[in-house]
């Protein structure tokens, strides 16, 4: 089988929320702010859903070297001019106390037809993601590896996530994110298709009765993106930490390169049925990584610290062709140190614990969200 080598190219996208520096909670991002960064970043920023939100992009960076100097950039200069409007922008999935009913969506024509197309299910939308581009220039190559990577998307979840807080509430849940996301229409695990063809057809039908105008009113967890040549991920909650987005990037990027290389040698990942691998997501979703995944083949849950080591060990020989060994490497310490949603259940405990009551323990995390954004920046 002659396979042409992907160029694996890297994109990410954040959302990220605007907070009030004194009072902490969410605030609208004013149009002074959007001018400010539009100047400086162009077409890489841009206004989200709800106007306490605000969208980065990087360019095709070919490497993660690339890719953190990007986000660097694009993170300090959001940074910047927030604090001239007494605001600090936070890379997290779910505000810790904010009311979704106080926020009111963006004035522009793409976000009013949500509003109006999707009623009351969209106004709950007070969630942020990061998406994950990887070049992959190939129509059918793309549809092939979509399903094998479906089966590492809880892995990516558990450790990304970053929303257990939900209205001032404790969640129980690791990644709340999703549960607000999954009531929208066409979210979830991807199908499976047997050639690029045949997913282009199956959006055709909603495409021609006018139920969408095109792909970008797709929300699977892993879709081919409409406007590049790439695969893009969509399971990550958002992450604090600047090394954390850029080791989950890494690690998809690293894991398409595996894939293709089992294909070019007639070998492939084994497909699993979307009920088994949603399984895993609702385990993701639910534990982080405190609870381990199921390993099918094995038919046992695996601790997420020995998945980590392993993906480590199956992905050496990408993350060296890639050049992100360092980042790669940075996975079990992910698990052994704790996630977000860990890190921001430690801050609140810690608070409650020193006397402080729930509004203010509460405060005190997101006032730790913005440290961590500002993190070797």
């Amino acid at each position: 089988m002659a396979v042409t080598t992907p160029s694996f190219t890297l994109g990410i996208e954040e959302e990220y929320l605007l907070v009030d520096r004194d009072t902490l909670d969410l605030a609208r991002a004013p149009e002074a702010l959007m001018e400010a960064c539009t100047a400086e970043l162009s077409e890489q920023v841009s206004p989200e859903f709800l106007q306490c939100q605000i969208e980065i992009g990087t360019r095709v960076c070919e490497n993660i070297g690339a890719a953190r100097e990007e986000l660097k950039r694009l993170r300090a200069t959001v940074s910047r001019c927030a604090a001239a409007h007494n605001l600090a922008p936070i890379a997290v999935s779910c505000h810790p106390f904010a009311d979704w009913k106080d926020q009111p969506h963006t004035d522009r024509d793409r976000y009013n037809a949500l509003s109006r197309d999707l009623g009351g299910v969209v106004r709950r939308m007070l969630i942020c993601g990061m998406h994950v581009h990887v070049g992959i220039e190939d129509d059918d190559l793309r549809a092939d590896l979509l399903p094998q990577l479906s089966y590492f998307l809880p892995h990516l979840l558990a450790l990304s996530s970053s929303s257990p807080f939900w209205q001032g509430e404790d969640t129980g849940l690791a990644s709340y994110r999703l549960t607000v996301f999954d009531n929208l229409p066409r979210t979830g695990l991807p199908p499976s298709f047997d050639s690029f063809g045949e997913y282009e057809r199956t959006v055709q039908v909603l495409i021609d009765l006018g139920v969408i105008e095109d792909s970008t009113k797709i929300w699977w967890d892993l879709r081919p993106s409409h406007r590049f040549p790439t695969l893009e991920t969509r399971i990550c909650d958002v992450s604090p930490r600047l090394e954390d987005t850029l080791t989950l990037a890494a690690t998809n990027q690293a894991l398409l390169r595996m894939l293709w290389r089992m294909r070019s040698r007639n070998l492939r990942w084994r497909r699993y049925d979307r009920f088994l691998i949603a399984e895993n997501r609702w385990r993701a979703q639910r534990y982080g990584t405190t609870e381990g995944l199921i390993d099918f083949g094995a038919r046992e849950i695996i601790p997420m610290q020995t998945l980590a080591e392993e993906l480590v060990d199956i992905l050496a020989e990408d993350a060296h062709a890639l050049g992100c060994e360092a980042e790669i490497a940075r996975l079990p310490e992910i698990v052994t140190k704790g996630t977000s949603a860990d890190r921001q259940r430690e801050v609140f405990k810690g608070n409650l614990e020193a006397g402080a009551d729930n509004p203010a323990a509460m405060r005190s995390v997101v006032e730790h969200l913005i440290d961590e954004f500002h993190e070797g920046l």
